[in-house]
């Protein structure tokens, strides 16, 4: 009986011990202090991030709209994204600068609640404290919606959020893949593909656990709705050179007369609206990986 309520305790100190290591982890409340946001500059960074591209409703004609209602099928379940927009009850809109930064970066809810990596925190991870408050001033110029967000569809056990900060523990973190000390239009670009724009999210392979495989970053990976493959970016299998990277940035457009199909075709239309020289470096970083 000693033996046995050894054991019981054991299990309770395990127990308590994963629950504390898994716990939700927002930044402070201070995260955004003395930043002042510009919603300009953070119309820039809600382009290269991508964020309508997932949250505006399917077939929605204003993708301002951030209503949500798209459906990402994985190994893992269905995730649907949700409504970000401005409104304080179906919405964010009710949020505080520094929940929106512990979101993006620590992907936290106001709540306390781990947010599944279908959002693509690992990435948004890397954001500068000014962007997200340049971001979040552009936020509040967007439209509401009244829309409901619809609930994931994702069975035991990824049903059970709190094992989402084991995954943390395992592939969360600010390291950057491309490291040295790079020139700016080679930084820039650098911030562009792994921080806002997310690229690994979709052209690198993933492991069992759903982590990146940073060992073969931007390497192509199978589509994670099943259909077909999504094509590497590295030197050895993309063969366009800067300029034509640029060019399929800006217009959608490939070097041999064919165009952007599938989700590329929004990144396309958010890439097309930013700078030469956004586009530029992120082609520098492309042709830079190994």
């Amino acid at each position: 009986m000693r033996v046995f309520r050894g054991l019981i305790l054991v299990a309770v100190l395990v127990a308590a011990a994963g629950w504390w290591m898994t716990r939700p982890r927002p930044l402070p409340a201070d995260a955004l202090t003395g930043l002042e946001g510009d919603a300009a500059r953070g119309e820039t960074v809600f382009l290269a991030a991508g964020c309508a591209s997932c949250h505006a409703a399917p077939e929605a004609t204003d993708k301002r709209i951030l209503s949500g209602g798209q459906r990402f099928a994985s190994d893992f379940g269905t995730f649907v994204a949700p409504n970000i927009s401005p409104d304080p009850v179906q919405g964010i809109g009710g949020w505080t600068g520094a929940q929106f930064a512990s979101a993006l970066r620590r992907g936290v809810s106001p709540e306390g609640r781990h947010y599944y990596p279908a959002f693509p925190y690992t990435a948004y991870a890397k954001m500068r404290g000014q962007d997200i408050a340049d971001l979040w001033a552009f936020w509040q110029t967007l439209p509401a919606s009244e829309a409901a967000s619809q609930p994931h569809e994702v069975s035991f056990p990824f049903s059970i959020r709190r094992g989402v900060g084991v995954w943390k523990k395992l592939f969360l973190n600010e390291d950057w893949v491309m490291e040295g000390d790079l020139d700016p239009k080679l930084e820039r670009g650098r911030y562009l593909v792994e921080a806002l724009a997310h690229c690994g999210e979709c052209h690198t392979p993933r492991g069992s656990l759903g982590g990146l495989d940073r060992d073969r970053w931007l390497s192509g990976a199978q589509n994670p709705s099943g259909k077909g493959e999504i094509p590497a970016l590295t030197p050895d299998r993309l063969t366009w050179d800067a300029g034509e990277i640029a060019y399929y940035l800006e217009t959608g457009f490939t070097p041999d007369y064919d165009s952007a199909g599938g989700h590329m075709v929004a990144v396309v239309e958010n890439f097309g609206k930013l700078t030469a020289e956004d586009r530029a470096a992120v082609a520098a970083y492309v042709k830079a990986l190994p």
